[in-house]
Parts: C-alpha cells; sequence; structure tokens
C-alpha cells in the first residue's frame, strides 16, 4: 500500500468563515510501504448525557513493533466534541466500554476508571471536523512490541446527545491507524502543553504556560495542533533560547484560531528544540460572559491546549505534557498580584508583543492552510 500526502487550501473569505477543502494530492514517487490498518471505534454505544466521556481500548501485538504513519478519524463534530488517543502500559478498566471523564457526567451503567493505568501518552488528537493526518517519510509512532505501548486507549467527548434521544442512533466515532512493522528511522512524539486557571468576566486573559527541556535530545517539530472551547481567540507556541549576549530570543513553532478546524497544521519553518530551551505557550482568551470561566472538562468550561507533534532520531522525550497553573498565579512574564516566584516564569525576557503572539491574519492563517509540514 503506498501512502498518500493531503494538501489543504484557504478559500479567500474572512478567515472566521474560512472552510477547509480536502484535496486528493498525487502519490509520492518512493518505493511502496507494505501497511496494514488497526481499527479503534466506539461499538455503537449511546452516550446517555451532554458531557458524557467513554473510552475504549485495543490491545496491541505484544511480539512486535508497529510504526503507525497515518490517523483517520471517523467522527463528526455534530457528535464528538473532541477524541483523544493515548498509548496506555494498561487500560483503565477491563471493560469493553467505561466513563473516564474524572468529575464530568457519567453514564450509571457503566464503570468510571481513568483513561490508563501505568504508563501513558498522547499520541493523536481531533475536533472540529480535523482531516486526515499523515506524518511526513520516515516518522512513525512505535507502538506495541517491546515498547510500553500495549493498549490504545481512545477517549470520546460527547457534548450533544439529541442525536441520540430516538434510542435507536448510535455511535461509532473512532480513529483509523495505519501502521507498518518496517522500522522507520524518526520517533514522533507528542508534547501538550496547557493550563489550569480562571478568565474573569468581560474580560480578554492571556493564559500561558512554559516548559523547561531538560532531556538530551534534539527535537524537529513537524506540526501543531491548538485547542480551546468558545473563548479562544489565538493560540500560539514557541521556542525561547537563552543566550548571554541576546537574553531570550523567541521562534514561532505555530499559532492558530482555535475556532478553525482543531487539525495538527503544518510547522512552517525548520525549528530545532534541544536542552535547556524552553517550550512555551499562549492561549488569548475571549471571555463574552458575564461570569467566571474555569478550566475544566465540560463545554461550559474552557481548556487551553498546545500540542506539538516532533520527531527525533532517537526516543521520544519521557515527559509528554506540561501545565501551569495559569491565570491568575502564573504568566510568563509578570508576577501574579506580587506573591511568590513559584507561579510564574519572571526571569523569561524579550516576550512576543501582542500581534505575534495573540492574534493571526489572514495572510498567515493562508500560510498554514497551504503550507507542507517540513519534511513531508
Amino acid at each position: 500500500m503506498k501512502l498518500a500526502r493531503t494538501q489543504l487550501w484557504a478559500p479567500s473569505p474572512s478567515p472566521l468563515l474560512m472552510v477547509v477543502v480536502m484535496v486528493v494530492s498525487l502519490p509520492i514517487l518512493v518505493p511502496a510501504l507494505e501497511t496494514e490498518r488497526l481499527t479503534l471505534l466506539m461499538p455503537k454505544v449511546l452516550p446517555p448525557h451532554p458531557e458524557t466521556y467513554f473510552c475504549i481500548s485495543l490491545k496491541l501485538d505484544q511480539n512486535n513493533d508497529q510504526y503507525v504513519v497515518s490517523f483517520e478519524p471517523n467522527a463528526t463534530m455534530e457528535t464528538a466534541h473532541h477524541m483523544l488517543l493515548y498509548g496506555c502500559e494498561r487500560p483503565g478498566t477491563d471493560d469493553k466500554v467505561w466513563n473516564c471523564g474524572d468529575m464530568a457526567i457519567s453514564d450509571p451503567d457503566k464503570r468510571t476508571g481513568p483513561v490508563c493505568r501505568g504508563a501513558n501518552k498522547i499520541i493523536y488528537a481531533w475536533a472540529k471536523n480535523a482531516p486526515k493526518l499523515v506524518l511526513p517519510d520516515g516518522v512513525a509512532f512505535k507502538i506495541g512490541g517491546a515498547t510500553k505501548v500495549k493498549y490504545l486507549t481512545l477517549q470520546v467527548h460527547y457534548a450533544d446527545v439529541s442525536l441520540f434521544q430516538d434510542g435507536k442512533t448510535k455511535d461509532d466515532s473512532g480513529v483509523f491507524l495505519t501502521y507498518t512493522t518496517n522500522p522507520q528511522p524518526k520517533s514522533a512524539g507528542v508534547l501538550l502543553m496547557g493550563t489550569g486557571g480562571y478568565i474573569f468576566p468581560n474580560s480578554e486573559e492571556h493564559m500561558e504556560t512554559a516548559c523547561d527541556i531538560t532531556e538530551d535530545t534534539v527535537l524537529h517539530p513537524f506540526a501543531f495542533r491548538t485547542h480551546t472551547h468558545q473563548l479562544g481567540t489565538v493560540v500560539s507556541g514557541w521556542r525561547a533560547r537563552y543566550s548571554r549576549s541576546d537574553g531570550y530570543r523567541w521562534t514561532l513553532i505555530g499559532k492558530m484560531n482555535p475556532q478553525l478546524p482543531q487539525m495538527f497544521y503544518p510547522v512552517l519553518d525548520n525549528v530545532t528544540i534541544t536542552t535547556g530551551d524552553i517550550v512555551a505557550a499562549r492561549c488569548t482568551m475571549n471571555n463574552f460572559r458575564s461570569r467566571f470561566t474555569k478550566i475544566g472538562l465540560t463545554a461550559e468550561d474552557e481548556m487551553c491546549n498546545f500540542y506539538m507533534m516532533y520527531w527525533t532520531d532517537g526516543a521520544p522525550l519521557s515527559r509528554s505534557s506540561c501545565f501551569s497553573w495559569g491565570p491568575p498565579f502564573s504568566y510568563w512574564h509578570r508576577l501574579p498580584f506580587g506573591l511568590s516566584r513559584l507561579f510564574s516564569h519572571p526571569w523569561l525576557t524579550q516576550i512576543p508583543d501582542e500581534e505575534s503572539a495573540s492574534a493571526i491574519s489572514r495572510e498567515e492563517l493562508k500560510k498554514y492552510f497551504t503550507g507542507r509540514m517540513i519534511g513531508a
């Protein structure tokens, strides 16, 4: 089976009205890669209430390493608010389907448990009708076999269940994974950055986090994904690198309006991240509500997430996520209410300006919609 690449384009209307159109691309003229398919779909479930989180798991081949090279979603935003795919040492329960949304609404007929037990990491995420994701040549997520990823667990968040109220319509949201057993030279990984915190009524807020890279590695970001709920206007991710002569120099990894399809967009510049660098992210939130909005699990709450997908010649980072307390406790550039440095990153300097970190132009959007991943 030969993998085809997918290109994206953006029409000329206003960015808030842009529609992603998938265009079938020409096959790449390289030797065909023998592949197989893994299917992970909800088994015709009936989510009973809005904000239900269901999980299912799939046991992987324990004898052979598998190298995932593409992800194809089987979902619509009318049914699934978002989906997350985890690699787990063990699933959260041994049940076929279980509740896995922490304190979110649960189905009383199903057991409640975590997404995973033991070692785990996020491999893939989807929302807002994002299209298929094909990784660059030679890049793959290594799972099964000798790895700690013995199971795949799919989590689906159902924000609207009106489609299922007739008792007959059932859901099979999920994802198809294409993999090969041929070892691939570059290991893929995901670093998820996010915040906790609160947003004051009728205000704009910056939700910021920063993560020190302490492992001896060189990361090559090739795709990024942004995720908020209703209040997010722009999410941006950065590499901050320190030098004694120049202080912190900030290089953009990617930024996007999270109200557009929450797909993995291409990193357009050849950015490398290594030991001693800081990876930072900002979500700009416009709280048009007359109430406080907190970071939480429901659609009425908010989330601030920046996913950086990368490849490396060695093993992926052992740390797959980085979170801050969020506002009003933690910011890139200032101390909250004059309080302890424990909650902030006040040593960061030369912070990108508002236009760079909190706005995205029509021209920038067009570049992300028409661009290709580095190495793709």
